[in-house]
């Protein structure tokens, strides 16, 4: 290098430019490198972290800015597309936790819709004589229990799965909404279970599907979309007030009642039905009803008005959820 003269070296405009090459080490940890830097240095942010050489008389040539999150954020689908492969997992633990040491395994996805579906046949059916357009109560029964099942069992395990698993909130960050979600996901296994059980009970009848079988996606998007949003929404409150915890069954149990579980949807006076229609799980039961055994037309009244209030309800729990996550190490 001393005997390098300076006409081999290249010419340089006097105050210009010149791309500097950084040690590897000052590239990484995820830092955005700006030669630029050294001309504004005085507009670097006080909160930022430098990964630059902060000697005296040396400008910081790699700055990453860190800035806190406030206020109201809208889901960061990213950050959730990211956490994928936890989302499996936390998926399958549920699966298996649930059925754990279980003698008959996944047969309860079957005997507790097939036992609700008896009790509300010898109750409603034969001794109330509610009318089921048509069907067999048994069949009309057990078409509106296998909706509802899944919703009732999701929103549980989603409103249970913070205070479940409180101690991995304080242990390691991971998006938060990956719990209620999961549990809501893994409840699929049941419903897909009882399917079975439907369409063996159809075949039984000799009941076929018609062509409402179409809006099938639309349904079961609709109704794993209702049970998440009220999930979301319970979950923030069960975790800072556990009365929640405590009422929960109680009023999962009166929701059944405000949904055509166990009556057709006929029967609510015509001047109510719009607002009857905003319970999402009205579109969903009716609509699987109409697909799958033809008692009434497709309620599109109902499957939109309910579509509507689920996105709304999902919008709203979304925010509510990211806006207090932060405190759910400190209360869970």
């Amino acid at each position: 290098m001393d005997n390098l003269s300076s006409s081999h070296l290249p010419n340089f405009p006097e105050n210009s430019e010149v791309p500097v090459a950084l040690p590897a080490e000052h590239a990484s940890g995820g830092a955005v490198i700006d030669p630029r830097a050294s001309n504004h240095a005085d507009d670097t942010p006080a909160d930022s972290l430098s990964t630059g050489n902060d000697n005296a008389g040396h400008d910081r040539s790699c700055v990453t800015s860190i800035y806190a999150r406030r206020g109201w954020q809208l889901l960061d689908v990213r950050e959730l597309y990211a956490y994928r492969d936890l989302f499996r997992f936390l998926v399958k633990r549920e699966i298996k936790v649930r059925y754990a040491q279980s003698a008959i395994g996944v047969g309860w996805a079957i005997l507790q819709p097939l036992f609700t579906m008896l009790i509300f046949t010898v109750i409603f059916g034969r001794l109330a004589n509610v009318p089921s357009n048509g069907v067999p109560y048994a069949l009309f029964s057990f078409a509106g229990l296998v909706p509802w099942m899944y919703f009732s069992n999701s929103v549980t395990d989603g409103v249970n799965s913070l205070i479940a698993n409180s101690a991995m909130l304080s242990k390691v960050y991971f998006p938060r909404l990956l719990l209620p979600l999961s549990a809501v996901a893994a409840r699929f296994i049941d419903f897909l279970v009882a399917s079975v059980v439907m369409l063996g009970m159809m075949a039984c009848y000799r009941f076929a599907p018609n062509w409402g079988v179409l809006v099938l996606p639309w349904l079961l998007v609709l109704m794993a979309l209702t049970a998440s949003a009220i999930a979301l929404w319970l979950s923030t409150l069960a975790i800072q007030f556990r009365d929640v915890k405590h009422a929960l069954g109680f009023v999962v149990q009166i929701l059944m009642y405000t949904a055509p579980v166990v009556y057709p949807a006929s029967l609510i006076p015509e001047r109510y039905q719009l607002w009857y229609a905003l319970n999402p799980m009205v579109g969903v039961i009716e609509g699987l009803r109409s697909a799958l055994l033809g008692t009434c037309d497709m309620p599109w009244m109902f499957l939109f008005v309910g579509t509507f209030s689920c996105l709304l309800l999902a919008s709203s729990g979304t925010f509510y959820f990211t806006r207090n996550q932060r405190s759910f190490a400190d209360v869970a």
